[in-house]
């Protein structure tokens, strides 16, 4: 969804672009509608799956392939672990992390070693808005994300004079609601958030790409977590 909506818009800035997934399908799909939409992309695809216990060998290879790159973008999830506080357990709670909080220290612990020195490279992890407003049985997911804030403000500072920010979307249409609910539930949820929302609407994944590309062109910002919410944490 989100990390499709980043790969339009950077080649329609003619950047070169590497996607990663842990489906070599979804990836030879996605590629092949990316180079049907942007005839003259540069464009390639590699297999990573972010949850194997081989994630940091399986990274390292990853980037082996791509060589040095200017920005990182890490839009992996997975679907939320949502359950009440009572039916969390180690084994669930690690689970819960693998790959929207660890995987996203490890590559960046690793891909900063193929990015191109300087300010003008950045690193764009993914939080959400969970970590600022709670919700019932987010418990064991809303950790991860307000740790993903913290992790990001240390890594501008680890990693400097690298870039590293996050964006923390609000409510977005995604693929990724269809393992978690009809789409008859998926509409109401939606018609519910809009019908809140300031902004009158809920997200669409190129919606929210938007940020990602501020947060890789402007030079000046490091360690921020913008918002794109539409507006749901002002009501």
């Amino acid at each position: 969804g989100i990390g499709l909506g980043v790969a339009k818009l950077s080649l329609a800035a003619s950047a070169r672009v590497t996607v990663s997934s842990s489906s070599s399908k979804r990836i030879e799909s996605t590629v092949q509608d990316l180079k049907s939409e942007f005839p003259n992309a540069q464009l390639q695809g590699h297999v990573c799956d972010l949850s194997k216990d081989t994630i940091e060998e399986d990274l390292e290879a990853l980037f082996q392939k791509t060589n040095q790159v200017d920005h990182i973008v890490f839009t992996a999830t997975d679907a939320p672990a949502i359950m009440p506080v009572q039916e969390i357990t180690r084994e669930k709670l690690i689970a819960a992390g693998q790959v929207r909080f660890f995987a996203a220290v490890l590559v960046a612990k690793i891909g900063s070693r193929y990015l191109s020195p300087g300010p003008d490279s950045s690193i764009t992890l993914t939080t959400g808005t969970n970590w600022q407003h709670p919700m019932p049985n987010w418990t064991a997911v809303a950790g991860y994300l307000g740790g993903t804030c913290s992790v990001a403000r240390n890594l501008a500072v680890d990693l400097k004079p690298i870039r590293v920010n996050a964006v923390s979307p609000g409510l977005v249409k995604t693929p990724l609601w269809n393992n978690l609910m009809s789409e008859e539930e998926q509409e109401k949820i939606c018609q519910f958030s809009a019908a809140k929302n300031p902004t009158g609407r809920v997200a669409q994944p190129e919606d929210v790409a938007e940020a990602y590309l501020y947060l890789m062109k402007d030079t000046n910002i490091t360690g921020r977590i913008v918002s794109a919410d539409s507006g749901a944490l002002l009501v």
